[in-house]
């Protein structure tokens, strides 16, 4: 089977299933596993590298707006590598190329592949999504076995975890340039890890807010995640920005409760790794906690907080 992965997530997918001869082409965004980065990349964004936050948020209202995509593929590239499968979706046209990017390129081809179009908007579907994928590249044994392994993790966090403790109130922000709160399944993370989102609620979409709803929510831990960025890349444009007086009073800034994380890898793409994302959020809520030690690594305070350190923060 010649598989070619338009989706972040489903290319990591593909890789924890063994896929790896399998897959052939990928989009310009999927950089994990690192092998990912050798394969032939079938499609680009049309937004200019190197804009500010603020631009690509005006770009792609203006995109959709006229109801044009964000990507392009490069149809001589695809047809070329003879895909048998494609892996894309129609979640967010912002994220990843969709089923629409693809209809006209795929009316040339001689012989048209079979497109499975991933759209998951909890953790439930998330991990329904992999076995999907197991069983449309005979690979459902590994995704079990997958599976399995992802459900360990849970278990062994939710026995350290006490119902009955009071759950921290979280503000998770997925863009800061204007402010959009996280979604679909990064509130059921949340509580997962035993705290409360303060704006976004399981399988809803992202959506924006303003600085001033920050404030009034005052949420006590404070997650810096924006869509398609590292944490230090994150931490340096939180850093960057103005906010008013008032934010400081912010329980989270006030008592140095602020965190920039890494998005790409443990939040935004809905695939194996959100399980350490859910570890990652659990020990910034519940410090005392165990958790794997990618978990702890990703954790990088924009304030000093000396329930954690890293490196990166000097």
């Amino acid at each position: 089977m010649r598989i070619v992965s338009l989706l972040p997530s489903g290319t990591e997918i593909l890789f924890a299933l063994g896929l790896d001869r399998e897959i052939v082409g990928v989009s310009h965004e999927c950089d994990f596993p690192p092998n990912a980065r050798t394969r032939t990349v079938v499609i680009h964004s049309r937004l200019p590298h190197g804009a500010t936050p603020a631009e690509i948020d005006a770009l792609v209202r203006e995109y959709v707006h006229r109801g044009e995509s964000l990507y392009a593929v490069d149809a001589e590239v695809l047809e070329a590598l003879a895909p048998d499968l494609i892996v894309t979706q129609d979640l967010c046209h912002v994220c990843a190329a969709s089923p629409d990017d693809l209809t006209t390129v795929l009316m040339r081809f001689d012989r048209r592949p079979e497109v499975l179009c991933l759209n998951p908007l909890d953790l439930g579907d998330v991990w329904r999504d992999i076995l999907w994928v197991g069983e449309e590249t005979y690979r459902g044994p590994q995704a079990e076995a997958l599976l399995k392994q992802i459900g360990t993790r849970l278990g062994e966090l939710e026995k350290q975890l006490d119902p009955a403790a009071e759950r921290p109130r979280v503000a998770f922000l997925e863009w800061l340039q204007p402010f959009y709160v996280g979604g679909h399944w990064v509130p059921e993370m949340i509580h997962r890890a035993g705290g409360e989102d303060v704006f976004g609620s399981a399988r809803t979409p992202s959506f924006r807010i303003a600085v001033e709803d920050v404030i009034e929510a005052a949420p006590e831990i404070l997650l810096i995640a924006p869509c398609g960025y590292g944490a230090q890349q994150a931490r340096d444009e939180y850093k960057s920005m103005s906010f008013p007086e008032e934010w400081n009073a912010i329980p989270a800034v006030r008592n140095g409760r602020v965190y920039a994380l890494e998005a790409n890898s443990y939040f935004s793409r809905p695939g194996p790794r959100l399980i350490t994302g859910i570890e990652v959020l659990a020990k910034l809520l519940h410090p005392t906690i165990e958790v794997s030690r990618e978990a702890e690594n990703a954790i990088l305070p924009i304030v000093a907080d000396s329930r954690f350190s890293r490196a990166a923060f000097s």
